[in-house]
């Protein structure tokens, strides 16, 4: 295999030990980045903002590398380039090197780092196991649950907290904040100042409209399938969840290996 072809193969999947390491690195600089985050909105003193300053850029430096890396490893670059993966991987890099010449407004697009978490989620093999279809798809539920949380969230902390620091004093705020709002139980405890904070509220509005109910009827039809299901992992395609009378696999008609009854 060449050079590329294996780098590629690192980057992009978990089914070696390679890219495993790889894709676990990647996932524990996105959490050490979401956790720097959520610190630096608290009051610390100026050594630590330091370090975590530090850290940050180095995870930066570290994740411009890895997107030089998969430019130069893709078999279309270009393709790569405007892909959602792509695009998710530039704007998770370009607020800061921008932010280096002092063009500030974008760096609240930090928080956006966590969406780079997607791609390793659909991922089916992880620690030398196949995951099954289904505990995927509750992982990705749950993820995106997580992720519009998160993202809204840093959105509105950085927008409004050089204008409204009473309010929204630190991520928890911010946090609190984009869960009743997007739940539209709306308290009004607290209420953006800004011109973009007012537009973020209604994006949260229409995202939880729009969105959130969808992923939790998923995550409850998902939880009531498993409940009037058998739990039977199939030897083909590793789906975990069948219908109760299930002999064979209904993704991909293996037989499936049934408990004898007692």
């Amino acid at each position: 295999m060449a050079m590329r072809d294996r780098i590629r193969n690192y980057l992009d999947t978990t089914d070696s030990l390679g890219g495993w390491i790889c894709n676990g690195a990647i996932a524990a600089l996105i959490f050490l980045s979401a956790i720097i985050f959520v610190i630096q909105t608290y009051p610390i003193d100026a050594g630590l903002r330091s370090t975590l300053e530090t850290l940050d850029w180095l995870i930066v430096v570290i994740f411009t590398l890895e997107y030089g890396v998969r430019l130069w490893a893709a078999e279309r670059p270009w393709r790569y380039l405007v892909s959602l993966y792509g695009l998710i991987d530039l704007l998770s890099i370009l607020p800061f090197w921008i932010g280096v010449v002092d063009v500030r407004f974008l760096r609240f697009f930090r928080s956006l780092r966590i969406l780079r978490l997607a791609r390793i989620l659909t991922n089916r093999v992880w620690f030398g196991k196949f995951t099954s279809a289904d505990s995927l798809i509750l992982i990705q539920i749950l993820f995106t649950l997580g992720a519009i949380v998160f993202i809204y969230a840093g959105l509105i902390f950085q927008v409004e907290h050089p204008r409204n620091p009473e309010g929204f004093r630190t991520f928890l705020d911010a946090l609190y904040f984009a869960i009743v709002t997007m739940t539209t139980v709306g308290y009004g405890d607290i209420i953006p100042l800004s011109e973009t904070g007012r537009a973020l509220t209604l994006m949260m509005i229409l995202t939880g409209i729009a969105l959130i109910p969808t992923q939790i009827s998923s995550l409850i039809r998902y939880l009531v399938k498993v409940t009037d299901s058998q739990q039977v992992v199939c030897g083909g395609c590793g789906l975990a969840v069948h219908d109760q009378d299930a002999r064979f696999c209904k993704h991909c008609g293996t037989p499936l290996e049934l408990e004898p009854l007692p």
